[in-house]
């Protein structure tokens, strides 16, 4: 886990090139002792979160209403895989409890169920079907069935609450096969990671720190960011060439 001391070196650097942070590069937020130390000090620089969950951990729904919060994503799709067999009510009407009390003291919180789990371009996976009758049920909507989320992948349900659909992907790996050499990325143009320790990654994706561009305790965000390395992927993803291996077999090259 990061550390606090580790976490102010960063945010005081981030929040010098973004006003958006999110809390997850292959991890669960919930898990964090001193998560509201992270959304308090976040809050002070002004910068607002995306808040990324699976909703498991969900104990404290207090955390969840955090003025920092501008959105938060609870990722449904993941609960049949890690607990198959098991039922999926008392996980939901957790999720469900906090997104009407969200109704009530942050009505302007952003809310969406993922469904990250189509698998082809016009399909609803039918694991899916539980997840919908259980969700208009409780807030009284409709949801259409095959939507076609390639033109629209997010379906507005009640005030601020939406379904977010997509398909499946698969982490990149360097030890998968090669996809392509040509495509392009918003990794380093909308975005890039930082890892537990302070490493600057492109993307969030590279979970493992695969194309490590520099480190934030280290050297100022500014010096990573303009380095050679990362120049030339941004270089090259404008150019639709793929530099670096794990670019080479990111599934997400298919989507752009």
């Amino acid at each position: 886990m990061m550390e606090l001391e580790t976490f102010k070196k960063v945010i005081s650097q981030v929040s010098k090139v973004t006003r958006l942070v999110t809390f997850h590069l292959m991890g669960e937020p919930l898990v964090h002792p001193e998560l509201r130390q992270f959304l308090d000090l976040c809050e002070h620089e002004t910068l607002k979160v995306f808040f990324v969950t699976n909703g498991v951990l969900i104990k404290d729904p207090s955390v969840l209403l955090h003025p920092a919060i501008q959105q938060v994503s609870f990722s449904l799709h993941s609960y049949p895989d890690n607990f198959p067999g098991k039922d999926p009510i008392p996980y939901l009407n957790r999720i469900f409890e906090f997104t009407e009390r969200a109704f009530e003291e942050r009505p302007t919180l952003f809310i969406n169920y993922r469904l990250w789990n189509l698998n082809s371009k016009r399909a609803t996976a039918e694991s899916n079907e539980f997840f919908f009758q259980a969700i208009e049920k409780r807030f009284q909507v409709t949801i259409p069935r095959n939507w076609d989320y390639q033109f629209k992948k997010n379906l507005v349900l009640k005030n601020y609450l939406s379904l977010h659909f997509d398909t499946e992907f698969t982490w990149p790996e360097p030890h998968l096969p090669m996809l392509g050499e040509s495509g392009t990325c918003y990794g380093l143009r909308s975005h890039f990671g930082v890892l537990m320790d302070g490493t600057v990654v492109p993307c969030c994706l590279d979970k493992e720190g695969n194309i490590p561009l520099g480190n934030l305790t280290q050297e100022p965000l500014e010096a990573i960011l303009s380095s050679p390395r990362a120049k030339a992927m941004v270089h090259g993803f404008r150019n639709r060439h793929l530099l670096e291996e794990l670019c080479k077999r990111c599934q997400y090259i298919e989507r752009f």
